[in-house]
């Protein structure tokens, strides 16, 4: 039944990274309904996100729009970020790294909803682009994000992308993937040396990520996409309430 689950909530996820972004939302909670500490679930989760972005570079490599040396300039910081928010999670409380989740998945839903990065489609590419450093500079504290908790951090970087360079959607996503593939080889990495993975559930959201995201590629998103906001709203709020209740009760 557990894989069952898993699998189930794998497909969504990849599905919904794919056409979007916040498949962790989903599938974080799930892994720790499941049973797993929180910090276990936190770098179980990282399995799946590992396999599926390495997937999504090959691809954008494959469609030539693939920018190495910027990514690998954003990466840096992001992986040194990563490092340490996956220190930090390794050590956090289950209670407190739940409601933790549970407001993050509140915040990342409402701005799911708002859709900050459709608003900025349109933008057109400035010529005078903001200094790299600073680039450089939020992408560390956004490594140190997606090394703690991961959960939406696709949509933080693509919006920090959009404002900070004008860059057009598809390079953004090439960067996004690029960037949270190289921090999670490092979060990945400092999960396991802690015994933080659960290797018989990690492959088994791996599979269903991979399936969700196949499946994400070849779906038409403008007829799909309202019927995912519905799920993703009544999923995320079912989810932090029992986070919060988790929390509390210290269950």
């Amino acid at each position: 039944m557990h894989i069952v689950l898993l699998l189930g909530t794998g497909i969504f996820a990849g599905f919904l990274n794919t056409v979007a972004f916040g498949g962790s939302l989903l599938a974080l909670p799930m892994l720790i309904f499941l049973g797993l500490e929180a910090a276990v679930a936190n770098g179980t989760n990282r399995v799946a996100i590992f396999c599926q972005n390495f997937s999504a570079i090959m691809g954008f490599r494959r469609k030539g729009v693939f920018d190495f040396s910027y990514s690998i300039l954003l990466a840096i910081p992001a992986v040194l970020g990563a490092a340490i928010g996956a220190i930090i999670a390794i050590d956090i409380k289950d209670e407190v790294f739940n409601l933790i989740l549970a407001v993050v998945m509140i915040v990342m839903l409402v701005l799911t909803l708002l859709n900050p990065t459709e608003r900025l489609k349109d933008r057109s590419e400035s010529g005078q682009t903001r200094s790299k450093i600073i680039t450089m500079v939020v992408f560390f504290f956004i490594g140190i994000y997606g090394g703690f908790i991961q959960a939406g951090v696709g949509m933080l970087i693509i919006t920090a992308l959009r404002l900070l360079t004008g860059m057009d959607l598809v390079r953004t996503n090439a960067i996004k993937v690029f960037v949270i593939f190289f921090y999670t080889v490092v979060a990945l990495g400092i999960f396991i040396i802690n015994g933080k993975v659960n290797w018989y559930l990690g492959p088994t959201l791996a599979v269903g990520n991979a399936c969700g995201a196949w499946l994400g590629s070849h779906w038409a998103v403008e007829k799909g996409e309202k019927w995912i906001k519905v799920v993703l709203i009544v999923a995320v709020v079912a989810f932090a309430i029992r986070l919060v209740w988790q929390s509390m009760s210290g269950s």
